[in-house]
């Protein structure tokens, strides 16, 4: 779940051209998002019904390029009927939709943590209709989960973190370590997730191998057209354009900015190899990879319902990194499963699992794999639709 920054200069150029006044301009002052673009963050404000409040915590969960990809049904009393968005798929990337199913499995944990934090249990039924099929292109509108509201919730403590929870995008701090006692904390509490395990490292020894893989893989990612295109296509750059679409993936910097306002940011192909966007998109993900100071992972089978698991463990763990002031974000490329990673996904397999990639749905897989560390700054909220959108009432 993994987001970009590339940009492509008109013929390969620099900005020079942009200069102070020409920022000053074009306007660009800062790269903060638009605050209604962000404003799912500061809660359910206004939102008296308590499954439009629990709604309204559960759309800010992590999920693959920030598609957002839920809908909520609300036209059975006392229901939530949870479906997919078939719209929002990655299908170059994600050919499977397995990653987009784990986005779905962390919208239905915090949509429980939040109706619980309302006194309301949750009777959860997964797959009510079946589970939905292998190929995207036949994904239709049966309901990942039907959620039956209870009385008698329980406040889970870990609902303090949610609206503190936001994915770091950039470099850590290698001056600072990840202890094995943090990475333990990190890494507890798969049990009520069975048969999923998790794992991680902190070794110094095992980090070399591990960066080289995130490096390697993402480099085919952004190397291979048509999965650079797809999020290419997702990409919202400034104010207008972030505010207008709310998902995907945001870029506000004054750089940015100042080159989309000079017409010179180009989104028609891939960077051309050699030019500024190709080291700029390269750069950042070296960065990525050689920062890590440590890695964690969730694995076991790989059906459907173990999907959704999936993502109700990692936004798990992502609020637990948030208590300990830990940046967790997910290095997905080398589980992604397109023709072009299949070298990096074996590879992945045997550095976790020591064995090999799976062959049937029954198998270990890797299901999230993501680097540790502490971030330099302060980390950015996502940009988020309203709740209005992913509502059918």
């Amino acid at each position: 779940m993994n987001r970009r920054n590339f940009i492509r200069l008109a013929g390969g150029g620099t900005i020079a051209a942009a200069s102070a006044s020409t920022l000053v301009a074009c306007g660009v002052v800062g790269s903060h998002y638009p605050a209604e673009a962000v404003e799912a963050w500061n809660g359910p404000v206004g939102e008296t019904d308590v499954r439009r409040r629990a709604v309204a915590y559960a759309i800010t969960a992590p999920n693959p390029h920030n598609l957002q990809p839920w809908l909520v049904d609300l036209r059975e009393s006392d229901v939530i009927t949870l479906r997919t968005d078939p719209e929002r798929v990655l299908p170059h990337t994600d050919p499977l939709g397995r990653q987009i199913l784990i986005g779905h499995g962390a919208f239905l944990e915090l949509l429980v943590m939040a109706l619980a934090q309302q006194g309301v249990a949750s009777e959860v039924s997964m797959w009510p209709q079946g589970e939905l099929p292998t190929a995207l292109q036949e994904w239709d509108d049966r309901a990942v989960a039907r959620i039956t509201l209870k009385p008698g919730g329980q406040p889970d403590p870990s609902f303090a973190q949610v609206l503190r929870r936001h994915t770091p995008k950039s470099d850590f701090d290698t001056t600072r370590a990840v202890t094995p006692e943090v990475l333990t904390q990190l890494v507890s509490g798969a049990g009520a997730h069975a048969p999923l395990s998790t794992g991680g490292t902190v070794n110094a020894d095992q980090l070399p191998a591990l960066r080289t893989l995130c490096w390697e893989s993402a480099k085919v990612e952004l190397l291979t057209p048509r999965t650079m295109m797809e999020s290419i296509h997702l990409t919202r750059v400034g104010p207008g354009e972030i505010l207008q679409h709310r998902d995907g993936i945001s870029l506000n910097s004054p750089f940015v900015r100042a080159v989309s306002a000079l017409g010179m940011f180009d989104r028609s192909a891939p960077p051309a190899e050699g030019s500024a966007a190709y080291k700029s998109a390269m750069g950042r993900f070296e960065g990525h990879s050689r920062t890590a100071m440590g890695f964690v992972w969730i694995t076991g089978p790989n059906t459907r319902s173990d999907q959704v698991r999936t993502g109700r463990l990692y936004v798990r763990q992502q609020l637990q990194a948030t208590a300990l002031g830990v940046g967790l974000h997910p290095m997905s490329q080398a589980v992604q499963e397109f023709a072009e990673m299949a070298p990096h996904f074996e590879r992945v397999h045997q550095l976790v699992l020591g064995r090999p990639a799976p062959r049937s749905a029954s198998d270990p897989t890797v299901q999230m794999f993501c680097r540790i560390g502490y971030p330099q700054g302060e980390v950015p909220a996502t940009p988020r639709r309203p709740l209005a959108r992913f509502v059918m009432a």
